[in-house]
């Protein structure tokens, strides 16, 4: 029997990459308009403040009624904010790989989305605005690229070790794929635990489908062993979960225990500072995984609309031993 099963697993997992593999050929051939990123930051911070007429006419999004000049002027004399704009140059000096990025991404949003508007990309300095890195309209892509310098980068000390781990170039395309997911996503529908996993989930499952070609820890900000952990405690994680029946909890405090960013999450246990932070998210991506694999003839737009218990019913999640 043990046989049997380990055969018919095998089974649906070649016939879903057979899928998944037929939609990426699909999606190659997949016509979008030629991406074209404008760097504002190099724009605004190489310019003179005679220019500032002319940028304000071209980019009135990033200058608000009421504010004076002087406002934009001592920004474009702020030597702290000349050395950021040079470490972003540096960091991305030009705007090939960003434009190839934007270009694969948009196949992949027009092939699931085919009526979806193809924004506009900009990037810029937000002075780090960690919480608005990226943005996603029908209109306008926004990056912050002073928030994608490296984790080690000097201009990040003063940010929890946790927060920094979120500012590798690689985190980008996630982000903005984030972005994007904001309103795709049905709102949980009520306060337990399980419909804040299952909502991350369907994010994190978007990302597969949107940037499949993004790795598993990136797409979740995992480091390596961070993730390496959570595979090898994936039935200890289910257990405790099941065992304190935390799935239909509505304790306030869970959020922050295991769905909110944090240095690790709170099981209250020894091994918690070896687990990641957002261990539910990533529990709540193996159960939306998991359904879909159960429920192939589901679309993606069907999946993001159902509800957690559906969708975890339904799922036939068990952790891998």
């Amino acid at each position: 029997m043990k046989k049997y099963l380990t055969l018919s697993l095998a089974a649906v997992l070649l016939f879903a990459c057979k899928g998944e593999n037929k939609a990426e050929d699909k999606i190659a051939e997949v016509k979008v308009d030629k991406v074209t990123v404008v760097r504002f930051d190099d724009l605004f911070y190489n310019a003179k403040p005679s220019d500032l007429p002319k940028l304000k006419a071209e980019f009135p999004y990033f200058f608000p009624e009421g504010n004076v000049d002087t406002v934009w002027t001592n920004k474009l004399n702020n030597p702290l904010l000349q050395e950021l704009h040079h470490e972003v140059d540096k960091k991305f000096p030009g705007t090939k790989n960003l434009e190839a990025d934007f270009t694969e991404l948009y196949q992949h949003i027009k092939y699931y989305y085919p009526e979806a508007p193809q924004p506009k990309v900009v990037t810029l300095i937000s002075e780090m605005d960690y919480q608005n890195r990226a943005i996603y309209t029908d209109s306008l892509a926004l990056v912050s690229l002073d928030l994608y310098l490296g984790k080690e980068h000097k201009f990040y000390v003063d940010f929890p070790q946790y927060i920094r781990q979120d500012f590798e170039p690689a985190q980008l395309m996630p982000d903005m794929v984030t972005a994007f997911a904001y309103g795709k996503i049905a709102p949980p529908k009520d306060r337990t635990l399980l419909s804040l996993m299952i909502y991350y989930g369907k994010e994190l499952y978007l990302k597969d489908k949107l940037i499949p070609s993004v790795s598993d820890d990136d797409k979740i900000a995992f480091t390596a062993e961070q993730m390496k952990w959570t595979k090898a405690n994936e039935v200890e994680i289910w257990r405790y979960f099941v065992e304190n029946k935390l799935f239909f909890d509505t304790d306030p405090k869970l959020p922050a225990r295991f769905i909110n960013p944090a240095p690790f999450s709170k099981f209250y246990l020894g091994f918690d500072k070896e687990s990641p932070g957002r261990i539910g998210q990533w529990i709540g991506w193996q159960i939306v995984r998991s359904y879909m694999e159960q429920n192939n003839k589901v679309t993606l737009q069907q999946l993001l609309a159902l509800d957690a218990k559906t969708i975890f019913d339904n799922s036939k999640y068990k952790p891998a031993k």
